[in-house]
């Protein structure tokens, strides 16, 4: 399943302004935008937070939801503007180990980084809706949805904002995950190309 937002959406022309209009760095052979909500800088507007907020929460279905999990870094304020318009609880996948009961670490690695991200408080049955700034590679979310299957919670609904490239169809493939994205996109070295 897959959401579906109007591209005539003027909110969604907002945000797909705004990344069009983001700098692009690049890290060794990987072109990286720069955007408020997948990097927190430049400064990100309570305009263009509460968008991408009520964008994905108009489609989601809050009576299926128990559980919003938000993605380190910059699924956190996403996840925490989803948490207080829907009054649904979240928990954050962290790039920090705790120690704690029941913690699962997951290997990731995305196109310029590899590490850990460790969750926490999840538990069999729990209804999850995942939430994310960028999918690139899917070498994020992949793991984590295949752990979230793992640990016995069921992925109800997964949003991301930037869908970057194939990462989100390799995703696809290996699962009959709920992915859906604000806006698709591709870059050819510095241009950014908005899809329908």
């Amino acid at each position: 399943m897959e959401g579906t937002i109007s591209p005539i959406d003027p909110r969604v022309i907002l945000l797909q302004e705004s990344v069009i209009n983001a700098p692009v760095v690049w890290k060794g052979e990987y072109a990286y935008f720069i955007h408020p909500l997948s990097d927190g800088v430049p400064k990100q507007s309570a305009e263009l937070l509460g968008v991408a907020r009520d964008l994905i929460s108009e489609k989601v279905n809050w009576d299926e939801i128990d559980l919003i999990l938000g993605l380190e870094a910059m699924g956190i304020p996403l996840a925490a503007a989803l948490c207080l318009d829907s009054g649904k609880p979240l928990v954050i996948g962290r790039k920090r180990e705790y120690g704690l009961p029941g913690e699962v670490a997951i290997d990731q690695t995305t196109g310029y980084s590899k590490g850990e991200i460790f969750l926490n408080d999840i538990s069999v049955g729990d209804r999850i809706l995942v939430v994310d700034d960028v999918v690139s590679t899917g070498g994020t979310m992949l793991p984590v949805l295949k752990t979230l299957e793992s640990i016995g919670a069921i992925v109800q609904d997964c949003w991301i904002v930037f869908e970057k490239g194939d990462g989100v169809s390799k995703v696809r493939e290996e699962g009959n995950w709920p992915l859906n994205s604000l806006i698709k996109m591709k870059m050819e070295g510095e241009n950014i190309t908005i899809l329908d």
